[in-house]
């Protein structure tokens, strides 16, 4: 390649040049931070408890305010945590009704 080829960077934006083009390290914007109602970082396998009864659609059933939630899967969205819980299939829980158990 000469010093006249330049590449379109899709993170930044810019053309730049060829010779340039592989040494900026690329930025982590994939990775999303899921936060608990006082603002733990949540992670998968984490153990959560409820703050708030909560009323699970086609359920009917009500998870009350202080349930352990064991095992967490974090799915691409900041607010909504996927998890497991004995008689209900298919749990999605928002973050910010939980706390990060220690």
């Amino acid at each position: 390649m000469s010093d006249d080829d330049y590449i379109y960077d899709e993170t930044s934006g810019e053309w730049v040049p060829a010779s340039q083009a592989g040494t900026t390290p690329a930025a982590d914007d994939d990775a999303v931070v899921v936060r608990d109602a006082v603002g733990n970082v949540l992670a998968d396998g984490d153990q959560v408890t409820l703050i708030k009864d909560l009323t699970v659609k086609g359920a009917g059933q009500t998870l009350k305010r202080g349930t352990l939630i064991k095992s967490i899967r974090l799915t691409g969205d900041a607010q909504e945590i996927d998890c497991k819980y004995d008689g209900i299939k298919g749990l999605v829980l928002r973050a910010e009704f939980v706390r990060k158990r220690t």
